[in-house]
């Protein structure tokens, strides 16, 4: 990412150093932290470190109070979006053991056979995915 000039990767940044990115004030920094629409992480001194994602963070609210949206309408979209990565990280997860599960058991078996050997979670997946598919 780059910003105002400079290059950034996964370093971490100060909370100081975000808020000249962001171009907000180290008090609104603390207050999106508390509220939990800013994410940080603490070092073993207790000092705050956040990703450089959160200058994308702040524009993205930023953007959003401009639109007349509440900091409580704000925060609990961010969680939302949050809540809707992990759902799906954790059914890609789901989905390549289910993978493994299955094409283990058809190397092994039959077809027939193989039906009875999956779990019923497996089973109850496998039919829902057909259903989504077609």
């Amino acid at each position: 990412m780059t910003v105002r000039g400079k290059s950034f990767g996964t370093e971490k940044l100060k909370i100081g150093e975000l808020a000249e990115l962001a171009n907000v004030t180290k008090r609104t920094i603390d207050h999106y932290t508390n509220i939990g629409i800013l994410k940080v992480e603490r070092s073993p001194s207790n000092y705050r470190y956040y990703d450089i994602s959160c200058v994308n963070t702040i524009r993205e609210v930023n953007d959003m109070k401009s639109s007349g949206m509440s900091l409580d309408m704000i925060r609990k979209k961010m969680i939302e979006k949050d809540t809707e990565e992990i759902d799906v990280r954790a059914l890609r997860w789901k989905l390549k053991d289910l993978n493994t599960e299955v094409t283990e058991i058809l190397n092994h078996k039959e077809l027939s056979q193989a039906k009875k050997d999956l779990s019923k979670e497996s089973q109850t997946l496998i039919q829902s995915l057909l259903l989504l598919l077609n």
